[in-house]
């Protein structure tokens, strides 16, 4: 196998100068650094990555933890944390911490005994232990698609956030997300348009930040479709499918059901649509159906399932760059940046099909929130 020596022999530098060239420690003239990869293209020199970290004290590595590796949102934000991560050149090593708290402290210790230069990590609803572990640990992390309000409120507290000023509330980690209130308002106010007054939610995983900004969300529309809010008719499907079958059977078991409902993530949608078809219902003749989260066989779907579309690659890749930015840079700023959904509009939620039209997502971000590439 060559070795670092041989490369140095054939380029004709020294073993510190082809050092350089690999690690990128040190500036090399374009000439000597194009020598040097010549040589290793030529004698087929693989780096030894070992050896490398213990130079640049860096693993170019990444760890990812999320839950429901198997959901399809989730794996579509892997391809896009995945792709970005190989562009940079670095690997990922993958847990699940099946949103339980206690794995999940476990899960991110074992990636951070890994030594990854960083993580990106989609936190639970009760996320306290992993927060402290990163903390003691000082581990470089950004929070993917659910966000997290522990900050300082404190700029000028010990240990506090880069950049907080006196009395502001910063968050302690660099966050990436998706829009959550506007896009689910905007599902509500288009079911109202359609002369429906019970519109029911089937919510998420209490505790999650995109279970909480989904029903602000859900009271926002009814707020401005100045529909009445019935207590009854906001139910949790705990952000899977039985959940969500069981909490649709609820609503449809009210002496008043509703009469369109709107599911919170792509999970609950298939249990809403068991319950319905248990129930010997028709979307959208009997009950009219928009859900969050739009997946590859939502139009084949009958009907087809209007739906808000979450950027999900693109999550995963603002959430690498982010990372990176934060190992370049240590000391700067934390920020939360938001991403726009997609309203897809299809025939589920009563609309006529029109023909020979095609398919447009309509871009919905909440007005109180940054647009896409913004940070707050």
């Amino acid at each position: 196998m060559p070795t670092m020596a041989d490369v140095a022999r054939s380029a004709g530098v020294s073993v510190a100068t082809v050092s350089h060239v690999l690690n990128g420690t040190r500036p090399v003239s374009p000439h000597t650094r194009q020598a040097v990869l010549d040589a290793v293209d030529a004698l087929g020199y693989t780096p030894n990555t070992l050896a490398r970290s213990l130079v640049t004290s860096r693993t170019r590595s990444i760890g990812l933890a999320v839950s429901a590796i198997s959901n399809p949102y989730f794996t579509e934000i892997l391809q896009g944390v995945e792709a970005a991560a190989l562009h940079a050149g670095y690997s990922l090593l993958i847990a699940d911490p099946h949103d339980d708290p206690g794995h999940e402290r476990k899960v991110v210790q074992l990636l951070h005994e890994r030594r990854v230069d960083g993580m990106i990590v989609a936190p639970s609803a009760h996320p306290q232990d992993l927060v402290g572990y990163l903390r003691r640990h000082a581990v470089p992390t950004v929070f993917l698609d659910r966000v997290i309000d522990a900050g300082v409120r404190d700029g000028t507290a010990a240990g506090g956030p880069a950049g907080a000023a006196p009395g502001e509330a910063v968050p302690w980690y660099d966050q990436v997300c998706a829009e959550s209130a506007g896009p689910t308002a905007r599902l509500v106010t288009h079911l109202a348009e359609l002369g429906h007054r019970r519109i029911g939610l089937v919510a998420g995983l209490p505790g999650l930040s995109t279970t909480g900004e989904r029903v602000a969300g859900y009271r926002d529309g009814l707020a401005i479709a100045g529909l009445a809010h019935d207590e009854r008719l906001l139910v949790s499907g705990h952000s899977e499918s039985a959940g969500a079958e069981q909490a649709t059977a609820a609503l449809l078991a009210l002496q008043d059901p509703p009469t369109a409902l709107v599911t919170a993530n792509n999970a609950m949608t298939i249990g809403a649509l068991r319950a319905l078809r248990r129930h010997g219902l028709s979307v959208p003749s009997d009950i009219a159906l928009c859900c969050f989260d739009d997946f590859a066989w939502a139009d084949l779907f009958s009907p087809r399932l209007t739906a808000i579309a979450q950027p999900s690659r693109e999550l995963g890749a603002q959430a690498v760059q982010v990372l990176l930015d934060r190992l370049d840079e240590p000391c700067r700023p934390t920020r939360t940046v938001r991403l726009p959904c997609a309203f897809v509009h299809r025939t589920s939620c009563g609309c006529p099909e029109e023909p020979g039209a095609p398919e447009e997502p309509e871009s919905t971000a909440s007005s109180t929130q940054p647009q896409k590439g913004t940070a707050s």
